[in-house]
Parts: structure tokens; C-alpha cells; sequence
């Protein structure tokens, strides 16, 4: 049982905090990422071990990983955690590639003096090897 001599705050305060609406927060709980304690009115009151929780989950979120993962991240009696973190270190390995030949079109093309951009030939190499599927 958490203390209840620490600080609290409510599902409303929370949400403004962290920019969430509070139905995110509610589904996080639904799916078990978070346990905030309940009031005499049962109304949600998260402490600092939530704060911290909620914290770890949105940057999470904000990194790209699934609900699915983060709860493998936050249980530490599940198996396979270093497997679910291996994975997500490698999904950000590949979008980094693609962020970073997004950036290179991106600063092509704002060079670039064609009108129609896909006419261009230096700026299609950026999109040969989508174009290789057909």
C-alpha cells in the first residue's frame, strides 16, 4: 500500500501536467501500466510512483514503443525484457536510416530547383529503393 502521507494529485492534474487527456491515463490503467490509489470517493490519486511511471511510459511512447513493451519495461518480474529492448533498440536503429534520408531529401529539395520534385533525378535516388518493389 502506498503512503498516504506523501503528496497526491488527481487524474485532472496529472493529464494537465503531462498534456495527456485523461483517458489516456484511464486506459494506461485499464491495460495495467498504472495502479493509482482510490479516495474515499473512489476517485484516482496518483503519487511520485506514479508521477515517475507515467514518465517513463510517455517518453517511452514518445520513443516508439507499444503499450506492449513498456509493460515488459515497467514489470520487473516479467521474462524477456532484454529481448523486448534489444528489439526496440534496433527499430530505432532503422528509423534513425530513415530519418536521416528523410533529412537528405528533405534539404535536397529545398535546393533543388525543379518545380515538380519528382522530376528530378538526384532528388528520386532518395526513393529507388521503394521504387525497386515495382
Amino acid at each position: 500500500m502506498k503512503s498516504s502521507a506523501s503528496r497526491s494529485w488527481s487524474v485532472g492534474e496529472v493529464a494537465e501536467k503531462f498534456e495527456l487527456p485523461t483517458n489516456v491515463l484511464r486506459h494506461w490503467e485499464a491495460v495495467g501500466l498504472l495502479r493509482p490509489e482510490r479516495d474515499s470517493a473512489d476517485r484516482r490519486r496518483y503519487g511520485e510512483e506514479d508521477i515517475v511511471r507515467i514518465a517513463v511510459i510517455k517518453r517511452s511512447k514518445d520513443a516508439g514503443m507499444s503499450l506492449e513493451q513498456i509493460a515488459v519495461l515497467l514489470d520487473d518480474g516479467r521474462m524477456g525484457r532484454h529481448e523486448v529492448l534489444y528489439a526496440h533498440l534496433a527499430d530505432i536503429d532503422r528509423r534513425m536510416v530513415e530519418m536521416q534520408r528523410s533529412r537528405e531529401m528533405t534539404e535536397h529539395a529545398l535546393r533543388c530547383s525543379a518545380h515538380d520534385i519528382t522530376t528530378c533525378p538526384r532528388f528520386r535516388a532518395g526513393v529507388d529503393d521503394v521504387l525497386a518493389r515495382f
